[in-house]
């Protein structure tokens, strides 16, 4: 990257820092500031839903957190402000039902939120400067996931979103602009260059990146915050030269005006995004075909035909399985984390079925992103070949999304537990006007419980 180049990221974070310390909670149009707090029940809700696990539990003791002001939801306890930030983001995106963006290429709400809830919760902040601060953690991840094209094989997990918890958490410290855009270059500067395969192969390393970015935006806002930041932009090196491409021009494009926040998608199945669209297709065909018989060609876009291994070792592999999870919608009619078990993954007939599914990239489903992330299932069986095609999974901003009675539907189905998803929308619908935000999120923490 030339020296032009960087100097212009430095410009546009210089510009998103000056937007961070500005930001008036009030001065966000209504309907941005309802989808806010929509994500944010959505995370809540997903957190505590990936907390239930075995693995989570396991890693939550293993941690031996310090006791603190933060909690830890859905295990019905605080713990010091870093070590609630990393195990609620473990949490959050464990079950592969964390919101995201697709025009980001990934998950700007997992990438700050744990971090800028968990400092919120020191006792100093009021609602509305959380929900400003958590509005700025989203907006400018997001704006950094759509700069940045990171190279084939690269997962986006703890890589471009960092900048956007930096800019979260500077807010709720009360920095200016300049200290803001410090963090903000601070937190770009802290990539993880974690690799695609990990997914793939089931390793739960790659739910703990999600646990370092939120870390990384902590220390880079505590480092602006001590007056000796020295922004260079050095985005554009860390995520342009190393880990892909950046453009400077998207980071600042639109600020304040057009809200990334409102171009986001919930999920309804607990599996990668890229496999939703065929377990849409695959579910809207499952009553005119024979599963002892059918033979199913999924047809997808490139980025999502990587996603074709027929084993999976752990549930995380199985969420990266086209043929696992399609398997999965058409003989149960669902993807849930029930189906995630070791009981349904180790399923011969859902094994068998899997193994009868092939997944093909297709150039004219590839001509449609980014705009269209679309996939083509065909199944021939005893009962005829059937085909069904989908531009976007359900959900999408861009193809039926979800409104903010969807999304309490959807989770209170996920959690088992509609009073859960209940007490988590009274208490984010109270936390604009709440003079001491930790309070209410420690609210929330104990009616949340141990579900």
């Amino acid at each position: 990257m030339t020296v032009e180049q960087q100097e212009a990221v430095r410009g546009a974070v210089g510009g998103l820092g000056e937007w961070v310390a500005r930001l008036r909670w009030s001065d966000a149009p209504a309907e941005v500031r309802e989808r806010l707090l929509t994500v944010l029940v959505d995370a809540v809700a997903v957190t505590a839903l990936g907390s239930r696990e075995p693995a989570q539990r396991a890693f939550v003791e293993a941690w031996d957190a310090p006791d603190g002001p933060a909690p830890v939801f859905g295990t019905g306890r605080t713990a010091a402000v870093d070590a609630a930030a990393w195990l609620n983001a473990t949490a959050a995106v464990r079950l592969e039902l964390d919101d995201g963006h697709r025009l980001a290429g990934g998950h700007p709400a997992a990438h700050g939120f744990p971090a800028v809830l968990a400092l919120a919760s020191r006792g100093t902040t009021t609602g509305a400067e959380l929900c400003a601060a958590l509005l700025a953690a989203y907006e400018v991840a997001a704006r950094f996931g759509r700069a940045t094209s990171l190279r084939p094989g690269t997962h986006p997990h703890g890589n471009w979103g960092v900048a956007g918890a930096g800019a979260g958490c500077a807010r709720v410290l009360g920095l200016d602009g300049q200290g803001a855009t410090a963090a903000i270059d601070a937190a770009s500067g802290m990539p993880i260059a974690g690799p695609f395969s990990a997914a793939l192969d089931g390793n739960p390393v790659r739910d703990n990146w999600i646990g370092a970015a939120n870390q990384s935006g902590l220390v880079a806002a505590r480092l602006a915050a001590t007056g000796t930041g020295h922004p260079t932009g050095i985005a554009a090196h860390a995520l342009g030269d190393l880990l892909g491409t950046l453009d400077p021009a998207v980071l600042d494009d639109g600020v304040g005006e057009r809200w990334e926040v409102l171009g986001g998608y919930f999920k309804q199945h607990s599996s990668c995004s890229f496999t939703h669209a065929a377990i849409d297709a695959a579910l809207s065909l499952r009553d005119q075909v024979d599963e002892g018989t059918a033979q199913v060609l999924v047809e997808i876009h490139s980025l999502g035909a990587q996603l074709d291994r027929a084993s999976w070792p752990t549930p995380l592999a199985a969420m990266f399985s086209l043929p696992f999870v399609v398997a999965t919608a058409l003989r149960r009619g669902r993807v849930v984390p029930a189906d995630l078990s070791a009981d349904s993954l180790a399923d011969p007939a859902t094994a068998d079925l899997a193994h009868r599914v092939v997944v093909r990239p297709a150039a004219d489903l590839d001509a449609r992103l980014p705009d269209e992330r679309p996939v083509r299932v065909t199944v021939t069986s005893d009962r005829g070949r059937h085909v069904a095609e989908r531009p976007n999974p359900v959900g999408d901003a861009a193809f039926q999304p979800f409104t903010a009675d969807d999304r309490i539907r959807v989770l209170s189905d996920l959690l088992g537990d509609p009073a859960a998803v209940a007490a988590i929308r009274d208490h984010v619908a109270d936390l604009p006007d709440a003079p001491d935000a930790g309070k209410t999120l420690r609210a929330l923490g104990s009616a949340l419980g141990t579900r």
